[in-house]
């Protein structure tokens, strides 16, 4: 992936349209990290509004979306949900025909579901606009749960930061783990968010800092390698198990064993980039048990083999001591 076009249209907004910026436009060559000709592309050049109060003056058309290896379709207002610009729908169909990334933000997902590629597809936007992509798209798998969703090579996203969530999870599959590991530490944001956590959580903080589960879940990912069920969980914490459950899934926004199985794939993918050793120790290491284990749910979640990701991704010896 070389080239990036972010579409850009009236009422625009201007935090979603920042972090397409932030994810794909800056210069990182001092950390390593290849550029990529990024630009801003809108269907009338000239001053676009965006949705507070003020504008940005974007100097290219749409030319340069239809050689881009990927194009950004940022959040657009309602009020043109139901009348995309046909030019911004075109450019996005043709994008997916030549195998090309789309990548939405919130409510950009309303557009490429006007382009029609998304029927048949999972797709997610916004919780609050799920309902309303549901009824207008019925084509459409909408699922309001999640905080992106890729599905080929279309990622659809919800709101504000998952819309950054997905930036890095395309970042990781482009250019790889460290790089992506990078520019999350230089945003300062976490490295990787699964997909599949919940957009709503019930409670983000808790509400008495003694009661907070951060000390259990500290616990879970320095001992990746034990057996660790609800019932244990929920002992050390003084908690019965079904309270525990519950508590786990109002702070994190998803169950203890979705939480461990991701922490899990994390541990064995740093092994695997890591250190050379054999995958049955990588297995046993990060908790999976055996190789045969460590295969299935590497598949699931990632799409490929430990071996292949550790071909495409291992540092050497001496950039592992590096780092």
């Amino acid at each position: 992936m070389h080239t990036v076009a972010c579409i850009v249209q009236p009422g625009f907004a201007p935090f979603e349209f920042g972090l397409a910026c932030e994810a794909f436009g800056l210069d990182r060559t001092d950390d390593g990290i290849p550029n990529f000709d990024f630009r801003i592309v809108t269907p009338d050049p000239g001053a676009v509004p965006a949705n507070i109060g003020f504008s940005i003056n974007i100097d290219d058309d749409l030319g340069f979306a239809d050689e881009a290896d990927l194009v950004v379709v940022t959040p657009i207002p309602r009020s043109s949900w139901d009348a995309v610009d046909r030019r911004v729908t075109d450019v996005i169909r043709r994008a997916v025909e030549r195998g090309a990334w789309v990548l939405t933000v919130c409510s950009g997902a309303f557009a490429v579901a006007a382009a029609g590629v998304l029927d048949g597809r999972r797709a997610t936007t916004h919780w609050r606009y799920a309902e309303t992509m549901k009824r207008m798209y019925p084509e459409i798998d909408v699922d309001p749960d999640v905080l992106y969703v890729q599905s080929g090579r279309i990622i659809t996203s919800a709101g504000t930061a998952a819309g950054l969530d997905a930036c890095l999870h395309l970042l990781r599959l482009e250019l790889g783990p460290e790089a992506a590991n990078t520019i999350a530490r230089r945003m300062v944001v976490p490295p990787m968010r699964d997909g599949g956590q919940a957009q709503f959580i019930a409670r983000p903080l808790p509400e008495v800092a003694s009661l907070s589960l951060a000390p259990i879940t500290d616990w879970m990912i320095e001992n990746l390698d034990l057996d660790l069920s609800v019932d244990l969980l929920a002992s050390r914490a003084h908690m019965s198990p079904r309270t525990f459950a519950r508590r786990f899934k109002a702070d994190y926004g998803t169950t203890p064993a979705a939480w461990l199985g991701r922490q899990r794939i994390l541990r064995a993918q740093h092994l695997l980039e890591k250190t050379d050793l054999g995958l049955e120790q990588v297995a046993a290491d990060s908790g999976f048990g055996s190789a045969s284990v460590l295969r299935q749910n590497f598949a699931r979640a990632l799409g490929l083999s430990p071996s292949a990701y550790r071909a495409r991704f291992a540092c050497t010896v001496d950039e592992a001591v590096a780092s």
